[in-house]
């Protein structure tokens, strides 16, 4: 009799056990759609950073989950398909990757759950109601405020002190939400006596001439846009500043580690982890509606002092004690 009551007691108590692992054993389906190219090292790095926040909480590719993945690069036509085409698969939920992104993926579905990561301002691009109450099928991280664009500016006046113009480039199809960062970082330069240019890019030929001809004049700096072309063609930019010798400011620590000056930003694949935990809950049945976004916790100060001995530049004591990281 003791037998038979331990035995139903196992079973009393499996039986839960085993009805969740069988829940968490049906394969769901998860669509990601990057603005960046796939042989990118940052998009690889973000992508990498969200499968480990997936594998924590239980989710296995080949065994309970499958990723399609769609690299339209920064490609406004391209992202356009792609969405359509990850939407067409009917996933359990996506992840977007870029503010491009997140409004492709908008037009093409109102049901299907849509989180971001390191974009800005999701309100005023109208992507959620409001940051604690998203409503709608779309939730996520934000990346960047666009206030910081006074501390970008700020940074290239302690560097150069000198300085007196400071041009701005962007991609305005990739980065539509331009105007809102430009107003910060002319506002900023007001206040440093500091004149702006705008120079929008959309070819690497458009960068390489918006940089020769900072060079043309003297005292100029450059403050380079985080859109999704300007993190894929980060290369040519950081070259280009280089070859020009003009000091430029970055939003991402990966500039400054491939040669750029200083950047001053959050950390993009922190926040692809955390998007994990996100989507990991909307797996597990909650909705977009109900998970406010989240703003980053952490934003870091990197200088290339490599970079700024080429440049000529001293940066004084004060600020590399208040920096994060100093890449030698």
């Amino acid at each position: 009799m003791r037998r038979r009551e331990f035995i139903a007691g196992l079973v009393g108590t499996a039986w839960p056990v085993l009805a969740v692992a069988q829940q968490s054993d049906r394969v769901r389906r998860i669509g990601v759609l990057s603005g960046l190219a796939e042989d990118d090292s940052q998009a690889q790095a973000r992508v990498a950073a969200f499968r480990q926040g997936m594998r924590e909480r239980g989710w296995n590719e080949g065994r309970n989950l499958q990723i399609d993945f769609c690299w339209a690069g920064p490609d406004a036509g391209r992202i356009k398909s792609c969405a359509e085409e990850l939407i067409g698969r009917a996933p359990d939920a996506t992840l977007a990757m870029g503010s491009a992104t997140v409004a492709a993926l908008k037009q093409a579905t109102r049901a299907i759950p849509i989180v971001f990561a390191g974009i800005g301002d999701p309100v005023g691009q109208g992507f959620v109601e409001s940051l604690a109450r998203p409503g709608g099928n779309i939730t996520g991280f934000t990346g960047l405020e666009f206030s910081l664009g006074e501390k970008w500016v700020e940074l290239l006046k302690r560097v150069v002190p000198n300085v007196t113009r400071a041009t701005y480039i962007f991609h305005p199809e990739i980065g539509p939400y331009y105007p809102q960062w430009l107003k910060s970082v002319e506002t900023a330069a007001a206040n440093f006596g500091v004149e702006t240019t705008a120079a929008p890019v959309r070819t690497v030929a458009d960068v390489e001439r918006a940089i020769s001809g900072i060079a043309a004049q003297p005292i100029g700096g450059l403050i380079v846009q985080p859109d999704t072309f300007t993190i894929d063609n980060r290369k040519p930019i950081i070259e280009s500043a280089a070859r020009h010798r003009i000091p430029a400011v970055y939003a991402y620590r990966s500039h400054v580690a491939e040669g750029g000056l200083v950047s001053y930003g959050p950390d993009p694949t922190a926040q692809f982890r955390q998007a994990a935990a996100y989507v990991d809950r909307i797996l597990r049945g909650e909705k977009p509606a109900d998970l406010p976004v989240q703003q980053p916790l952490k934003y870091e100060l990197v200088f290339n002092l490599k970079t700024a001995k080429a440049l000529g530049l001293t940066i004084p004591e004060t600020l590399l004690a208040t920096a994060d990281e100093l890449i030698q």
